[in-house]
């Protein structure tokens, strides 16, 4: 299974490819989508969605995974935060692939072990977990973290016997 992650903004929004075989994982690419703060904001937003919609037509990913927003303390900042979420998820959905969210602390706990850790231990860890990717940037080193949640959650979902 091929899982895309996603660590939405609006000025860089991370991505990481990886591919899932029950809990071997390994790296597939990964890199970081700009957009130009000198551009409106409806324009910005498209160039995001164009380029997923593109990063997702080459790959061809069977599942998704998107960071949740968190709240900053510029209301501003959140809002604008929250509608590069928007396209992100959009994007993700429109090509029929089931989407999961995950909180910041989770995904943190998941990759490292504890809700807190810093953007450095996660890198630490996503480099250990997937040994040669070399990461495009923090947001990219998130987005691959995101991912690597997604395949940890959906391997032990396929564990649990139904009822």
């Amino acid at each position: 299974m091929i899982i895309l992650g996603l660590d939405p903004g609006l000025g860089t929004t991370g991505w990481g490819l990886i591919a899932a075989d029950g809990n071997r994982l390994s790296h597939i690419a990964n890199g970081q989508i700009k957009t130009d703060a000198a551009m409106a904001l409806a324009t910005r937003l498209l160039a995001l969605d164009l380029a997923l919609t593109d990063l997702i037509l080459e790959h061809q990913p069977n599942g998704a995974a998107v960071e949740e927003v968190f709240v900053n303390v510029n209301p501003q900042s959140t809002l604008k935060l929250g509608q590069a979420r928007g396209v992100v998820l959009l994007a993700a959905s429109r090509s029929g692939m089931e989407v999961g969210e995950y909180a910041a602390r989770l995904v943190k706990k998941s990759v490292v072990g504890v809700g807190n850790a810093s953007k450095d231990q996660v890198h630490a860890m996503v480099a250990r977990l997937l040994p040669g990717a070399k990461v495009a940037g923090p947001d990219a080193s998130d987005a691959l973290a995101v991912a690597i949640t997604h395949a940890h959650h959906l391997a032990s979902a396929r564990r649990i016997p139904r009822k």
